[in-house]
């Protein structure tokens, strides 16, 4: 029996940051010496997953850090005159302030069952952006506190923990097949991929393309 349905919020709930994304990259190929804009995020994006990776347990850094420090290397490696600071601050006040998918609030509105954040976030930043939605899930739990990123499994099972609830009493949700699906699957919870773009769907995998078509799987 479902007891919960644990959910991504960025990309899943509230749209990422792909638009600051590319302001930023612009502003660095603007006063850098890249040939091509698509190398400053291509780059940028090998910075912070080389990071990301090695980010866990006793070496676990924050969201904010490895972001301001694999823009900081994208700036310096492009030579470009940005301020990392600056530009950090673009992309931490989305993470703040996300607009909302149209179908968040209906979803919330009509779910069967308690619905518990689990997200590759700063706990300051999550909960920032759901004063400024006005979304009240039964619970949230982020990178930050279990010291672990998705798709590792540490962070599921400490949702797992705090709720007292058995991997097969919980579905997961969530737009990325890696972190999302793969990552509630090594901790035994059955996913849904959140799948809005309506891309081929692997075999395998369950999929939904707006959250409230998750309802018949609860």
């Amino acid at each position: 029996m479902i007891k919960a349905v644990f959910t991504d919020f960025y990309g899943t709930l509230a749209h990422e940051d792909g638009e600051i994304v590319k302001r930023i990259s612009e502003e660095i190929f603007d006063t850098g010496k890249a040939d091509d804009i698509s190398d400053i995020g291509a780059y940028w994006w090998e910075s912070f997953q080389s990071l990301f990776s090695s980010s866990y347990g006793e070496d676990f850094r924050t969201q904010r850090e490895l972001e301001y420090t694999s823009l900081e290397d994208t700036i310096k490696h492009f030579c470009s005159k940005a301020d990392a600071g600056k530009l950090s601050e673009l992309m931490f006040s989305h993470w703040q302030k996300p607009p909302l998918f149209a179908d968040t609030l209906p979803f919330f509105e009509k779910c069967p069952v308690p619905v518990c954040i689990v997200s590759n976030i700063d706990r300051c930043d999550v909960m920032s952006a759901l004063d400024h939605i006005g979304v009240k899930p039964r619970g949230i739990f982020t990178s930050e506190d279990a010291r672990s990123y998705k798709p590792r499994k540490e962070l599921f099972l400490y949702a797992l923990n705090k709720t007292g609830l058995a991997p097969d009493e919980v579905i997961h949700v969530g737009d990325s097949l890696s972190s999302d699906v793969k990552g509630a699957e090594s901790a035994g919870i059955k996913a849904v991929w959140l799948n809005r773009g309506g891309r081929e769907v692997p075999e395998g995998v369950n999929s939904v393309g707006v959250l409230t078509e998750l309802f018949p799987f609860l």
